[in-house]
């Protein structure tokens, strides 16, 4: 066996049937799981998916882990939110032969219920087919991952389908989790919060997303998600600033 579909789960019984549906041509699948307590595990089983536990740690961690927890030649990475199309199954083979350490991968990102194409969530690439003796990821990066990757990596053409956020809670929820941890990363590198940065810097965001990355080609769609990300940049300079007011020394 050559290659290993790898799902991290953590209670993921909404997606994790389906997800295994569309990894039914792998030759081995393993739900790489952190003790669910909801029906993950008995639907896997029921997937006839191979079982692994590890206690959750961070992304970069349980991947690493994961990764070390196989020994095919490649591994890819699957979230239980994806789902891999006949188009893209046929191209992940096809390239397994390759000289490529590793294989980045489109998203179909759907937001909402609706396929987002613009603002930045296309063609949004994820390094995920790797060859596993020559990739590590980056433990400094526990969120929003990075992988390590010895040698070169080539591109493929078939998406994933990503079923990304249903509402704008959950949306809106996640991206203030990233909000702290992106302010979190700015006070551990000594940068400051100043007053321009809650204009300018959601303003840029804005600008970036609507006009640069075609978010007005969504129509309402695209504004919405513009300006909910020019938010959470507010959000993130907001969360920096109070950091560096409780961290600031005692006046003398």
């Amino acid at each position: 066996m050559n290659l290993t579909a790898v799902v991290l789960t953590l209670n993921e019984e909404r997606h994790i049937a389906d997800c295994l549906a569309s990894l039914a041509w792998a030759p081995r699948v393993v739900v790489f799981d952190s003790f669910s307590t909801d029906r993950t595990l008995a639907l896997a089983g029921a997937a006839r998916a191979e079982v692994l536990q590890r206690p959750w740690d961070n992304y970069a961690g349980q991947r690493n882990a994961a990764l070390q927890a196989v020994d095919s030649e490649w591994v890819l990475f699957v979230d239980a939110d994806e789902r891999v199309t006949p188009e893209l199954a046929q191209e992940v083979q096809s390239v397994l032969g390759a000289s490529q350490a590793g294989w980045w991968i489109p998203r179909h990102n759907y937001l909402f219920g609706r396929l987002t194409l613009h603002a930045g969530w296309y063609p949004d690439y994820q390094l995920r087919l790797l060859r596993r003796a020559r990739a590590r990821y980056d433990p400094a990066r526990p969120v929003h991952e990075l992988v390590l990757l010895d040698g070169e990596a080539g591109h493929l053409r078939a998406p994933f389908i990503h079923l990304n956020y249903d509402r704008v809670s959950e949306f809106v929820a996640k991206q203030n989790m990233y909000a702290a941890y992106d302010a979190d990363g700015l006070r551990r590198q000594g940068q400051r919060a100043r007053l321009h940065n809650f204009v300018l810097q959601p303003l840029r965001q804005f600008q970036w997303r609507y006009f640069a990355l075609e978010g007005w080609r969504d129509g309402w769609h695209g504004l919405r998600l513009s300006l909910l990300m020019a938010l959470f940049e507010l959000e993130k300079y907001r969360l920096l600033w109070r950091s560096q007011r409780l961290h600031a020394p005692p006046a003398r």
